[in-house]
C-alpha cells in the first residue's frame, strides 16, 4: 500500500500543472479573440466616431434696448418670466413724447395754411401781372397816339413826355409784378398742396413724434424667457442702456469643441448624438453638424500662448463645431444656454463639405414685433391737411 501511495503522489502536481497551463492557454486565446474582435469593431465602427465632453448648449440672447430715451414708469417682466412676441416689457413716461407729438401736429397745420396762402398769392400775383400788362398796353397806345400829334406840334412837349413816362412806369410795374409772381411760383411750382416740401417736412415730423410716442412701450421681439433684467422703475435710460434679455427656448444648438486632431474627417451634415448632463443618459438628443467655426477661441488673440518663462508654447487647439438639435426633442426636453453636454459625431459619411459653399437665401432669424404700422398716423396727417387746406 505504501509503495503504491509513493508512486501516485508525484503525479498529482503534474496533472495540476497541466490543467493550469491549459487554463492559461484558454484565457490567452480568449483575450486574443476579444482583442481581435475589438480591433475589427474599432476598424468597422468606432474609428468613425469622434467624441468630446467640451460641448455646451448655445442659443440666441436678444438684448432688449429702448429706441427712445426716457424715464421708466413700469417694468412688466422679471427674470424667468415667459413672454410672448409683442408683449410689453417696459413702459416709459410718455409726457414729453406726447407734447412733441402735439407740437408737430400744430406745426403741420401751420405749414399747410402758409403753403395754401402761397398758392393763393400765386393766383393773385398772376392776375396782377395781367393787370399790369393791360396798363402797359394802354399807356403804349396813348403814347402812340400822341407821337404824331407831337410831331405836328399839336400838343406840347411836356404832354408827350408824360406819355413816355407813363409807358416806362407801366413797364417797370409789369417787371415788378412778374418778378413777384416768379418768386412765389418758385415756392409752389404748381405742386399739389400735400406734396409741397414744407408740408411734407412737417408731416415727417408728425410721423417721427408719433413713432417716438409709440416706442415708449418697449415690446418683446420674440417669444422666450426673460433673463438678466437690469432695468428698474424710475430709472432714466438712453437708447444704449441694456434693459434685459429675452432667451427663446427654441432654435438652440450645441457648440462642441473638438481637438484639431479630431477634425480631419468632420463634415457638414454628419449625424451626432448629444447627452446632456442636465438629463443624463435618460435623454439622447439627435443632431447634425451644420458648420465648423472659422477660428478657435484663441485664434484672434494678439499673442500666442506663453509659459511662465515667456517662451511660446504649442497648445492643442479646439475648434467649435456647431451641432443642430432636433426641434421636437428640444420641445419635449428643453435645455438651457450654457449647459454641459457630451457630443459624439459619426464621421463615416464623408461626402459633405468642410465649409459651406452656398449663401443663405432667407434670413437666419427675423422678427417684426417692433415694426409699427404707419396707417393710423398717415390717416391723421391726411385729415389734418384737409382740415387746414380750406
Amino acid at each position: 500500500m505504501s509503495a503504491n501511495a509513493e508512486s501516485q503522489t508525484p503525479q498529482q502536481p503534474v496533472k495540476k500543472r497541466g490543467k493550469r497551463k491549459g487554463l492559461l492557454l484558454l484565457l490567452t486565446l480568449l483575450f486574443v479573440v476579444i482583442a481581435v474582435a475589438y480591433g475589427i469593431y474599432w476598424f468597422l465602427v468606432l474609428r468613425h466616431f469622434e467624441e468630446t465632453d467640451d460641448a455646451y448648449v448655445a442659443g440666441n440672447q436678444v438684448q432688449i434696448m429702448s429706441q427712445v430715451s426716457g424715464s421708466v414708469t413700469k417694468v412688466w417682466a422679471d427674470n424667468t418670466d415667459f413672454v410672448q412676441k409683442g408683449d410689453v416689457l417696459v413702459t416709459l413716461d410718455e409726457t414729453d413724447a406726447r407734447q412733441a407729438f402735439e407740437k408737430a401736429q400744430t406745426q403741420l397745420a401751420t405749414s399747410v395754411r402758409q403753403t395754401r396762402q402761397s398758392i393763393i398769392n400765386s393766383k393773385q400775383l398772376q392776375a396782377s401781372v395781367e393787370l399790369k400788362k393791360t396798363a402797359l398796353a394802354q399807356a403804349q397806345s396813348d403814347l402812340n397816339r400822341r407821337v404824331p400829334l407831337g410831331s405836328a406840334n399839336l400838343i406840347g412837349r411836356e404832354e408827350l413826355q408824360h406819355a413816355r413816362d407813363a409807358v416806362a412806369s407801366a413797364q417797370a410795374a409789369l417787371d415788378v409784378a412778374v418778378q413777384q409772381y416768379n418768386a412765389n411760383q418758385a415756392i409752389v411750382l404748381d405742386t399739389p398742396l400735400e406734396e409741397q416740401p414744407a408740408v411734407k417736412q412737417a408731416a415727417t415730423e408728425v410721423r417721427n413724434s408719433w413713432l417716438a410716442l409709440q416706442r415708449t412701450k418697449i415690446v418683446s421681439p420674440l417669444t422666450g424667457y426673460v433673463s438678466r433684467r437690469a432695468v428698474q422703475p424710475g430709472a432714466q435710460i438712453s437708447v444704449t442702456t441694456p434693459l434685459m434679455a429675452v432667451v427663446p427656448a427654441t432654435n438652440l444648438w450645441v457648440d462642441a469643441n473638438f481637438k484639431e486632431t479630431q477634425l480631419a474627417h468632420m463634415r457638414i451634415g454628419q449625424t451626432a448624438t448629444i447627452i446632456s448632463d442636465f438629463y443624463g443618459d435618460e435623454v439622447e438628443y439627435k443632431g447634425k453638424v451644420v458648420g465648423l467655426d472659422m477660428g478657435t477661441g484663441s485664434a484672434f488673440s494678439l499673442l500666442p500662448a506663453q509659459n511662465a518663462t515667456g517662451n511660446w508654447i504649442k497648445v492643442v487647439q479646439r475648434l467649435p463645431v456647431r451641432v443642430e438639435l432636433d426641434a421636437q426633442q428640444l420641445a419635449d426636453h428643453p435645455l438651457r444656454i450654457g449647459l454641459s453636454t457630451t457630443v459624439k459625431v459619426d464621421t463615416s459619411a464623408r461626402d459633405g463639405a468642410v465649409l459651406a459653399k452656398q449663401a443663405r437665401t432667407t434670413p437666419a432669424y427675423e422678427s417684426n414685433a417692433r415694426e409699427i404700422n404707419l396707417e393710423p398716423v398717415n390717416t391723421l396727417i391726411n385729415n389734418l391737411v384737409k382740415a387746414n387746406a380750406g
